[in-house]
């Protein structure tokens, strides 16, 4: 999947503000492996393994609200951006990026977050 130029990203100290003071619940997807969540994960983050696609494309649509404010987050920010394309191209339209991951998050935000 190429990358889209117009992808919205948000960055790690963003995300933590918008977290911190969000009045509405936050759709909040991981798309890292299972083993990567293992080592290093965020509350409240639905786990969507990016590699396990075809177990979850049909339903996920569904199981989501297509126009909740939705973020996502991968180790550096490449797979999450390949899922926020996939999510507008199903519907959703107010998906975010979470630039450089939670490899960023743990530099800039949480030192507590191991990095691997």
């Amino acid at each position: 999947m190429p990358y889209d130029a117009n992808l919205l990203e948000i960055s790690v100290e963003a995300l933590a503000q918008r977290i911190a003071t969000a009045d509405a619940p936050l759709q909040l997807i991981d798309v890292r492996e299972l083993q990567e969540i293992a080592i290093a994960a965020l509350p409240n983050f639905q786990v969507f393994p990016l590699s396990q696609s075809a177990e979850w494309m049909a339903t996920l649509p569904t199981q989501l609200d297509p126009h909740a404010e939705t973020y996502v987050m991968c180790h550096h920010g490449m797979r999450s951006a390949q899922m926020c394309q996939w999510l507008t191209q199903q519907g959703f339209t107010n998906v975010k990026n979470i630039a450089g991951g939670i490899d960023a998050y743990a530099l800039v935000v949480d030192s507590s977050i191991p990095r691997y």
